[in-house]
């Protein structure tokens, strides 16, 4: 239970939220933004409160806190989205992009591009998983 009158089960990955019983939200227990997203939005209609989710989750104060903070400020689309800091890749831009996509659809590797272009591999990497680049399979 997050609160009296809220609760989480966990069955087969999926994670269904229950209000006085009755289901009203389930999610892929490993998608962080959706439920970033929806206990934002419970403690903000006044289902629980930051503190409760946080007690329930094992997860700092704080952190709920910010998400909130982040949910208030952008809403849903604050989670997901091109708005959202976790789908920017701030190094990779204009011609370096393009350039690094070229090669990617040549085939190269993330680590011969990066050694050529002066930057990490690791941010090649980044940019892939976030959609920014595209990798040749």
């Amino acid at each position: 239970m997050i609160s009296r009158c809220l609760g989480v089960v966990e069955r087969d990955g999926l994670v269904q939220c229950i209000a006085n019983g009755l289901p009203i939200y389930s999610h892929d227990k490993d998608n962080l933004a959706v439920f970033r997203s929806v206990t934002s939005n419970f403690i903000e209609q006044g289902l629980c409160r930051a503190s409760e989710v946080a007690r329930c989750f094992g997860i700092p104060d704080d952190s709920v806190r910010k998400q909130l903070a982040r949910f208030r400020e952008g809403g849903e689309q604050a989670f997901f989205g091109l708005n959202s800091s976790e789908n920017k890749c701030h190094k990779l831009h204009g011609e370096l992009l393009k350039r690094i996509q070229y090669k990617l659809d040549k085939g190269q590797s993330n680590n011969s591009i990066a050694n050529e272009e002066g930057i990490r591999e690791g941010t090649i990497r980044y940019a892939i998983k976030t959609g920014t680049l595209k990798k040749k399979r």
